[in-house]
């Protein structure tokens, strides 16, 4: 036991050591604004090849804080992430291509509109589908939370295709490339700038169903910052570098200018190693956060899971009823819905935000401490009974029977159990990019809406994963070896 708890210090004070840093000086007479988007939407928003967020949403909003004097702290949580956020009070705005309608106009205030499009429909260069008649039969796929997706949805009893559903661009555009989808509908100036920069789709409709872009705040709530959004428009719209910001991400010089990047990319950095240098720093961050929240879900995870595991087996019937509901519930819950609960419920209830972090490290804790503690149970009970009828003869209290008997025992039968749960709850960091966590899973989805290089960007990752679950495999081998001498 003191062995175990040797170990989860050292693994906390590993934690804390890397967690050390310097935080940002921010002017208090400037307000900063939390502000979400999807950066996988160019050219409105995307990560360049320096994986800095840039594009037409990403240039106004930081124009207009300039203008207005406030701070913006961006949070590329994606799109149906966001709105969710938003609705919870998580964040305190939107920008990512929203457009206006009366539906969402029931949840949030808009802005003045700053942009124009409507939604069009992309197939494969080779594909026979030339009109929506065309897709009768077939399969169509969409982004969700967009208004391609609910296009798509309002038409497609009429035209006799079926939609599927997926949450980011890359993924729709993949579909339709491999022949799985017939053809995608998004916004017009999406489909239009990525068929200009090598998308590798091609348009086959005239804009319809035309909608309005605009910034969004939690209905009722941020008057101030709806009031400066729209100020600030107003005047990057007098000045003219409202004009420049959408030359400069939808004129023919941009679109070529980016074309002739990506070539080049294609040519001389779109091998593996290239890829990796490409994208290195960014792919380091998204290690070094992914590292933080295994280690600090498994600290968390272990000492909530002894715990409950301990309490179902006192001789008290209260106790252990309490052990089996919480493992029972927390077993039960998928750890998508009790991420989004945690990050998006609770706030909904309480009025009070959840760090994204934070909000990770409880799901992590509260699923993983579950399993935890059921074998924890289950390692305590497969000590023979007669183990702690002996220690009680002897005259030993209850407490201290399990304290010098039976979890010295029960401890390296869990060992196995402890080492599988560690491996666990690394992969299961990968969820958390549903919240927003720049871990390594979001981060290569990031990655991916700039270069659209999804097979190669996710072998990266999925080797990366599997040289830290190597290495975690084997520390742990080498800790089980130790308390086992």
């Amino acid at each position: 036991m003191k062995k175990i708890i040797a170990l989860i210090s050292c693994m906390f004070g590993l934690f804390v050591f890397m967690n050390v840093y310097h935080e940002p000086q921010v002017d208090a007479a400037e307000k900063t604004y939390t502000i979400g988007t999807d950066v996988t939407f160019p050219p409105f928003v995307y990560a360049n090849s320096n994986n800095k967020y840039v594009g037409i949403d990403m240039e106004l909003i930081r124009s207009i804080a300039k203008e207005e004097g406030f701070k913006v702290d961006i949070k590329p949580i994606g799109f149906n992430a966001a709105v969710q956020s938003l609705s919870s009070g998580q964040i305190d705005g939107v920008i990512a291509g929203m457009t206006i309608t009366d539906e969402r106009r029931e949840k949030f205030d808009f802005s003045t509109p700053y942009y124009k499009s409507g939604i069009v429909m992309a197939v494969a260069p080779k594909s026979d589908v030339k009109s929506l008649k065309d897709l009768k039969g077939k399969r169509v796929a969409v982004k969700t939370g967009t208004s391609g997706a609910t296009y798509a949805n309002s038409i497609k009893d009429r035209y006799g295709f079926k939609t599927v559903t997926f949450d980011d661009s890359d993924n729709v555009y993949n579909d339709v490339k491999n022949g799985n989808s017939a053809a995608c509908f998004d916004d017009s100036a999406v489909l239009n700038y990525g068929v200009k920069t090598g998308l590798g789709l091609k348009v086959v409709t005239k804009p319809t169903d035309t909608g309005s872009y605009g910034f969004a705040v939690e209905k009722g709530k941020n008057k101030e910052l709806m009031a400066k959004f729209n100020s600030g428009l107003k005047k990057l719209k007098a000045n003219g570098q409202y004009d420049k910001i959408i030359k400069k991400y939808t004129g023919e010089s941009a679109t070529s200018s980016q074309k002739k990047a990506n070539d080049k990319a294609d040519s001389e950095g779109h091998t593996f190693i290239g890829l990796i240098k490409q994208n290195k720093s960014a792919i380091l961050e998204g290690i070094f956060e992914t590292i933080k929240l295994t280690v600090v879900s498994i600290i968390c995870a272990t000492i909530f899971g002894v715990l409950v595991g301990l309490l179902g087996v006192l001789p008290s019937k209260v106790a252990r009823g309490a052990s089996t509901t919480i493992i029972y519930i927390f077993r039960g819950l998928p750890l998508l819905v009790l991420a989004l609960f945690i990050y998006n419920g609770v706030p909904s209830l309480t009025g009070s935000k959840v760090p994204a972090f934070i909000a990770g490290i409880i799901t992590l804790t509260l699923n993983e401490g579950a399993y935890t503690a059921a074998f924890v149970k289950g390692g305590i009970a497969a000590v023979d009974p007669g183990q702690m009828e002996a220690a009680r003869s002897l005259g030993l209290p209850f407490g201290r029977s399990m304290r010098k008997v039976i979890l010295p025992q029960g401890i390296k039968i869990m060992i196995p159990s402890f080492i599988n749960q560690f491996i666990i709850t690394l992969k299961d960091t990968s969820i958390l990019s549903i919240i927003g966590i720049l871990e390594l899973t979001q981060t290569g989805k990031i990655i991916i809406a700039r270069n659209l290089e999804g097979f190669k960007i996710w072998t990266i990752i999925a080797l990366i994963y599997l040289i830290i679950i190597t290495v975690l495999t084997l520390l742990s081998k080498w800790v089980e070896r130790r308390i086992n001498d």
